[in-house]
């Protein structure tokens, strides 16, 4: 494994393209890359959550508040910045109030087949690492009864996981047929620092600092949660990489955690009383998922790599997060 310390360095002065650089796990990225030295540049669409983790740097490129939603936005900012790789994390769906059915379109497929078709007419700058990092998701797959590897079948069960699927098929026929150096990471249930606010931990934390009572559901079903700062660190060993990576890669710990445990841990982290968490309050969402084990088998066989900060150090630091992000305080491992 390469010593993430190395990881950082190989970014140094490289010309680095983030899309969707303000939402929760583009936060991550981009300040882990400002700290590596890499010369920035980064394209989103609103002012990130937990303010951009602390109020983000000036970048040595630029900060570029872009409609992605418009054909030849994406063009015209690559041409801006001529990068040597591009993270494509820009997406619409996972937000409840996300629900414009086109834009997800958009988003989610329409954009991935343009930046694939940019690159195929006018190459990246040379370097020896992949020229793009495109951000997939568990909902590609629906539910899965079995382990959940790279090959299992795809049932997207909404439209969010029906145009990430789409994406990522649009980027795979630009693999093949133009030799692009790229991938999809497919993530799983990322958490950590800034995370919207309707979400399980955040939710969690509120309930425990006013003492009010949350409802929930039974939670029973199972979830690979990933701490943020790994999932970022994951992304961006991906980057680097100069031997062949297969273009669809699940980015996971390998490990399921039922909700209700999840939560009972985070209860105890954060010291919240006995019967503040009301458990089957809540109905079961309809388009739950559920899945079996994912497979780290083929992300440790390219990376020598894969997330290990267990649940309970994940909330432990996410709810002790205060200061700027410091690569080597973020948990993620040398």
């Amino acid at each position: 494994m390469v010593p993430w310390n190395n990881v950082l360095e190989l970014y140094r002065g490289r010309r680095v393209l983030v899309t969707g650089a303000t939402g929760f796990l583009g936060a991550w990225v981009t300040r882990l890359l400002h700290a590596s030295g890499a010369q920035l540049w980064i394209a989103g669409r609103r002012v990130s959550p937990l303010e951009a983790l602390r109020e983000a740097c000036p970048f040595p490129g630029g900060t570029l508040l872009a409609d992605l939603s418009v054909p030849g936005a994406f063009a015209s900012l690559y041409r801006s910045a001529q990068p040597h790789v591009i993270f494509n994390l820009a997406g619409y769906g996972v937000d409840p109030v996300e629900r414009d059915a086109a834009l997800g379109e958009r988003i989610n497929h329409h954009l991935v087949q343009e930046i694939a078709a940019t690159l195929a007419a006018e190459p990246a700058a040379a370097w020896p690492g992949l020229h793009l990092v495109h951000v997939g998701s568990a909902a590609e797959y629906g539910a899965v009864a079995s382990a959940v590897t790279e090959q299992s079948p795809t049932h997207p069960v909404n439209p969010y996981g029906h145009a990430k699927l789409a994406g990522t098929l649009a980027l795979y026929r630009a693999i093949q047929r133009h030799g692009l150096r790229a991938t999809t990471a497919r993530l799983f249930t990322i958490y950590g620092p800034g995370e919207h606010a309707h979400r399980l931990l955040p939710s969690l934390l509120a309930a425990a600092e006013t003492g009010s009572a949350l409802d929930l559901t039974a939670g029973e079903q199972q979830r690979d949660f990933t701490y943020v700062a790994e999932a970022a660190e994951g992304l961006l060993r991906l980057g680097v990489s100069a031997a062949a990576v297969p273009p669809v890669l699940n980015i996971a710990t390998g490990t399921l955690t039922p909700v209700r445990r999840f939560v009972e841990i985070a209860g105890d982290v954060l010291g919240m009383r006995p019967g503040q968490l009301h458990f089957g309050a809540l109905p079961t969402r309809p388009d739950e998922t559920p899945h079996g084990p994912v497979s780290t088998a083929l992300l440790e066989a390219t990376l020598a790599w894969k997330p290990a900060t267990p649940v309970r150090e994940g909330i432990r630091q996410t709810a002790a997060f205060a200061a700027p992000l410091d690569p080597a305080k973020t948990g993620v491992r040398s």
